[in-house]
């Protein structure tokens, strides 16, 4: 019991102190994922020791589901956030980004992790799938806010925030992959069990489940408008609950319960336009501020120090690779394919501004639950870490350098 009275006052006070100070912070080098993170370290078992996650149940179990919903919440934000029909009206610059960008990011990290910690192949192709997407929470936290919104161009703000969300879905089918030809006794019965199960009723099934329930909801909550049964705060509340409703349902009928929110958030904005809404209310500051802080501070408490000690030089070196390789030079060979990033100053933005974070999280303790393989989360976490420092604190004197190198390019 007093674990979990000390739990909820932690959180209560991360909250309330980076929401008073959340202006000054987001414009400095301490971002406030980088803060609750610090939080976390410094009241673990690392730091005072106040709180121990192993006191909890089964840590794996609390990591993962914790990032599942913080990611569903950040997920049905962006879904929201982004202009309506900016997925659609932008389509070829995603295909690129999802259909060339995010493999060569899944193969540039699979062979750093093969090729500095010497495990086999399949292994390093499921560390690298776990760590290849761009995690659309700190990318939220990024993008979003005065300073961002003064100093970044739409076409960067908005192009980011859905690739982040699109392909932390779709990244599932890069960690799958590699569990499947590990567990299965042939080739063959692996490649067949992602192509029929996996692609097309785990991610296509989620893609419809997600498009059905977010038109309905969207439908239900026209109607509920025109007969004035509803109102502002009812919206936001409702919002919510299609998150948690779809993570739930989705996750009973085996689907990718997280592309199902995505997916769900996008067709639920083409029908009630919750982009304006969303703004209005500046519901996704503050939901991010209440949903998302607490995931890091969780990651503070959980950091496996000990294996990365293990894990000696390559572990520092793999961590500091994967940040320089694994998105920049892809993004610069694909620059002339992508409408909306071809401009080199574009490209050299957006390949900084790719973080890895609790998606990276969640995945890795998706491995560990099913498969086993630890050093997932081992290596995940070291990687995490250290884009939360340097994106972390990154990210206000990127955007504040790209205002003044370009002060005419801010479009909305």
């Amino acid at each position: 019991m007093d674990q979990l009275n000390l739990a909820l006052a932690a959180v209560g006070i991360v909250v309330i102190v980076l929401g008073l100070l959340s202006q000054p912070l987001n414009r400095s080098v301490f971002s406030l994922p980088l803060m609750a993170f610090l939080f976390g370290v410094s009241i673990g078992p690392v730091g005072l020791g106040l709180l121990d996650v192993d006191q909890w149940g089964d840590p794996v179990r609390i990591m993962e589901e914790g990032a599942r919903l913080t990611l569903g919440i950040s997920l049905m934000g962006i879904a929201l956030r982004i202009p309506r029909a900016y997925i659609f009206t932008h389509w070829r610059t995603f295909v690129v980004l999802l259909g060339l960008g995010m493999p060569l990011m899944f193969l540039v990290s699979s062979l750093l992790v093969y090729w500095l910690l010497g495990v086999p192949l399949l292994l390093a192709m499921l560390v690298g799938a776990a760590i290849c997407p761009t995690d659309p929470v700190v990318s939220s936290s990024m993008v979003t806010g005065s300073l961002a919104k003064a100093s970044l161009p739409g076409r960067f703000r908005h192009t980011l925030s859905a690739e982040s969300g699109a392909n932390d879905g779709l990244a599932y089918l890069l960690v799958l992959l590699p569990m499947l030809l590990l567990s299965a006794k042939d080739t063959s019965t692996a490649w067949s069990e992602w192509l029929t199960h996996a692609l097309l009723w785990e991610v296509g099934g989620a893609i419809i489940f997600g498009v059905l329930t977010g038109w309905l909801f969207g439908q239900a909550l026209q109607w509920a408008e025109r007969n004035k049964t509803i109102d502002h705060a009812s919206f936001l509340a409702a919002t919510l609950a299609l998150t948690v409703l779809v993570l739930g349902v989705g996750k009973l009928i085996g689907t990718d319960s997280l592309l199902a929110v995505f997916a769900a958030g996008i067709a639920f904005d083409q029908v009630v336009g919750g982009s304006e809404r969303a703004e209005e209310g500046s519901v996704q500051e503050s939901v991010n501020l209440f949903f998302t802080l607490p995931i890091f501070v969780l990651f503070g408490l959980m950091i496996p120090v000990a294996q990365w000690f293990e894990l000696g030089w390559p572990g520092v070196a793999l961590a500091v690779l994967v940040l320089l390789l694994r998105r920049l030079p892809v993004l610069l060979l694909l620059r002339p394919l992508m409408p909306r990033w071809r401009e080199m100053r574009m490209a050299l933005t957006a390949g900084y501004f790719g973080p890895i974070g609790i998606s990276a999280l969640f995945y890795a303790m998706m491995i560990d639950s099913r498969a086993g393989h630890d050093i997932a989360w081992t290596v995940g976490s070291l990687v995490v870490c250290a884009s939360l420092f340097a994106h972390g604190m990154g990210a206000a004197p990127g955007a504040k350098l790209y205002a003044r190198l370009y002060p005419g390019d801010n479009d909305s």
